[in-house]
């Protein structure tokens, strides 16, 4: 057992305790300290007893949190308190009352967003997904529920190293599923990258680390290198009078990862791996003309690209960024980005939302219309007022609501309008109104006709066409990104499927009436199951529309008499309907290669995914389905995220013990320079390999450029790799890669 010292832990709370009131100084006003000692005092007594995962005194979470809501998102006293207190009422006896008449109506408010719900969801539901619905749905209230959490999950990513595997998987896809993109959307860029970095970590710990060691490698010459391309920019800025920093920064880990992924490109192959910002002290009212000249400065020295010209300072970025973007190159022949902002937009590019308010000189609370993000945040309470489904389909359009990019585009009148990357002509016409999204036909886009799933590009102009016969079908839900026009269509369906459902109830009962058959529940519940539908509704729906013609009804009739002239009356076939945990047995004997999967480690009945194909030796979960068993995924497979993130409480653990050598099917992606007998040595090198049969292969050429794709059987990933490695070897071959 660890021995502690408790005199010695006694000191490092005190330490992080006055740390935290140091930083929080500037901002604090008369009797703010006393408040906050109050929480801490609370905070400390609650939590006396418990202990994290690693071992600390629980107190060092919330002090950390509060910490985080101060220095790196720039709170003050309110929420410093709520970060103390967080996981009082979840944790110990404190109840939400007692928060009230301690500290105030609006810190309870903040600690019940914050607090968890408990209790039993039904199956098929997610609590992950109805905690978050809970605690968005304070978002319309008030933004700093949404910034805590966010510190939180910041200090928990920071500590995930002391927490199981699957543990880690879960906590860090949610983290990539919901509260990156929520910090990009509120502006905290710096919390955004450290969040997707460590998401990094925990689910490909190789691949972290190998771009990591390659950044550091680089470092040396890196710093020479920014050194000599941003000199002459400094001569001149300080010639012409401009007060500056300059600041040169490799990209995150996570973001250099995604472009080897995306362009499917080796680390050396990176061209932009820095950024080099310059941030200039200007007035407000001179921002726009500062940071043009400081760009006509720098593309004097160096010669820009046309195309990577980005200018959020016209027209701010949805999350209130502002910055102008700009790609030159160097003398040396490398792609630079350079960043050329003032110190109050560099502020906003940090610290995101709480900056934004401090430059309104308002409480930050207050969002009233006027900028992007007041204007999500209003699309966000829309949403929330406008969603009655389940809370994965929530979740699912919420997420549509933290898109990366925007498009800006025009009405006929020239009003500008913001929506986000992808957003076709029918999610303009939703975002200009309900009735003209609901009788949209088509659009003219730049005096153009388009169909309504026409995919909106910068600076359209679009004039929505409308026709009163029209309305919303299913289709239009695969025609329109925005949360809004989603909303809107659902609820359309829904309104237009009731009436359906009364239509196809009175035709029932009319043919019902006809055939002198009484309308029964029991009755209803026999011709529910004849026409094989889930649900009575269903049913009248299908009657409704047409789908099960009316006239059928009478073959119901004569079934039923059929069937009482034989003494039983069976309209459904009984189904088997055990549950997952009955259909996992213990089948698989020593005898096979095994899977180990739970906590227990037990040799269980698995299907594997067929999404990712996972082999022996690939990094995996298991994933409990609701009738298909266990599911075993890679943690790389492209649902994991979701699989993750939204239904936690089903993941368990898995690893692979090798016991015999069984085929598994790899993929394997192959590129080069064409030559007579290419193929005949690639396939010379397969079968020369014991033990693998080649499935398919796959050729194409042109222009002297070699692309194929080879199935193959293996037994594990390290059989895999040596093929990748024996196949890197052949003549001709530049790149060899595995798919799903």
């Amino acid at each position: 057992m660890i021995q502690v010292d408790l005199e010695e832990e006694r000191k490092e709370i005190i330490k992080r305790y006055r740390k935290l009131l140091k930083m929080a100084k500037p901002m604090l006003k008369d009797g703010d300290s006393k408040v906050i000692k109050r929480a801490f005092n609370v905070s400390n007594d609650a939590h006396r007893e418990m202990r994290r995962k690693s071992g600390e005194p629980y107190i060092y979470h919330p002090l950390e949190v509060a910490l985080i809501c101060v220095e790196e998102i720039g709170l003050g006293t309110t929420s410093i308190v709520s970060a103390l207190l967080h996981d009082v009422v979840e944790d110990t006896d404190w109840e939400l009352e007692d928060i009230e008449r301690e500290f105030g109506p609006k810190v309870m408010q903040i600690i019940d967003g914050l607090t968890k719900i408990s209790g039993v969801f039904e199956y098929g539901s997610s609590q992950q997904a109805e905690n978050f619905r809970k605690m968005l749905l304070t978002l319309s209230d008030d933004v700093r529920v949404i910034l805590i959490k966010i510190a939180d999950r910041l200090n928990n990513m920071r500590t995930l190293e002391s927490m199981p595997r699957h543990k880690q998987l879960k906590i860090a896809s949610e983290t990539m599923y919901l509260y990156a993109p929520l910090a990009h959307r509120l502006g905290l860029y710096t919390i955004k990258s450290e969040l997707e970095d460590l998401y990094l970590k925990f689910t490909d710990s190789d691949t972290y680390q190998f771009i990591l060691t390659k950044i550091n490698e680089t470092r040396v010459s890196r710093n020479k290198f920014i050194k000599s391309f941003i000199a002459p920019i400094e001569e001149e800025l300080e010639l012409q009078g401009f007060k500056f920093t300059i600041k040169g920064r490799p990209k995150s880990v996570f973001s250099i990862y995604n472009k080897m992924k995306k362009q499917n490109i080796p680390f050396e192959e990176v061209y932009d791996l820095f950024a080099v910002r310059v941030i200039i002290e200007s007035e407000i009212d001179n921002e726009k003309a500062d940071s043009w000249q400081v760009y006509s400065i720098v593309t004097d020295f160096y010669r820009p690209n046309p195309d990577r010209l980005r200018d959020w300072i016209s027209t701010p970025r949805a999350n209130g960024y502002e910055s102008l973007h700009t790609t030159v190159m160097s003398n040396t022949g490398q792609w630079v980005e350079v960043q050329i902002r003032s110190a109050r937009m560099d502020d906003i590019a940090e610290r995101g939302y709480a900056a934004h308010w401090k430059y309104k000189d308002k409480d930050i609370v207050q969002a009233k219309s006027g900028t992007g993000l007041d204007d999500w945040i209003t699309q966000v309470r829309t949403l929330l007022e406008s969603n009655d489904g389940s809370a994965i389909e929530f979740m699912d359009d919420f997420r549509g609501n933290l898109f990366h990019d925007e498009v800006f585009v025009f009405t006929p009148k020239g009003e500008l309008k913001v929506l986000p990357f992808g957003a076709t002509a029918l999610d303009f016409a939703f975002e200009i109104h309900t009735e003209v999204g609901a009788k949209c036909i088509g659009a003219k886009v730049n005096q153009k006709l388009v169909p309504i799933n026409h995919k909106l590009k910068n600076g359209d102009q679009v004039e929505i066409l409308t026709s009163n016969k029209q309305k919303p079908t299913e289709d239009w839900l695969n025609s329109v990104v925005t949360s809004k026009a989603k909303a809107k269509i659902k609820d359309a369906l829904r309104e237009d499927k009731k009436s359906v459902v009364m239509d196809g109830k009175e035709i029932v009962q009319r043919k019902l009436k006809q055939m002198r058959i009484e309308f029964t529940s029991e009755i209803v519940e026999q011709l529910r199951a004849y026409f094989e539908t889930k649900t009575p509704n269903e049913f009248y729906y299908k009657v409704g529309r047409g789908i099960i013609d009316a006239t059928s009804i009478k073959s119901f009739k004569e079934f039923r008499d059929h069937k009482k002239q034989k003494g039983k009356v069976t309209y459904e076939k009984v189904k088997d309907e055990t549950s997952f945990t009955k259909e996992i047995k213990n089948l698989k004997g020593p005898e096979h290669d095994q899977l180990l999967i739970g906590e227990d480690m037990d040799v269980v009945d698995y299907i594997l995914a067929k999404c990712c194909n996972p082999i022996p030796g690939d990094d995996v979960f298991g994933f409990v389905t609701i009738n298909e068993g266990i599911k075993i995924h890679r943690t790389s497979c492209p649902n994991a995220l979701e699989l993750l993130s939204n239904h936690g409480n089903r993941v368990i653990k898995a690893r692979w013990t090798s016991q015999q050598q069984i085929a598994f099917l790899a993929g394997l992606r192959i590129v080069g320079t064409d030559r007579v007998g290419l193929i005949n040595d690639v396939t010379k090198v397969i079968s020369n390999e014991l033990k693998v049969n080649m499935r398919s292969i796959t050729v194409d050429s042109d222009s002297g450029l070699f692309e194929g794709t080879i199935k193959l059987y293996v037994h594990s990933t390290s059989h895999l790799e040596k093929m990748v490695a024996n196949l890197s070897k052949v003549e001709g071959i530049i790149k060899v890669t595995r798919f799903d």
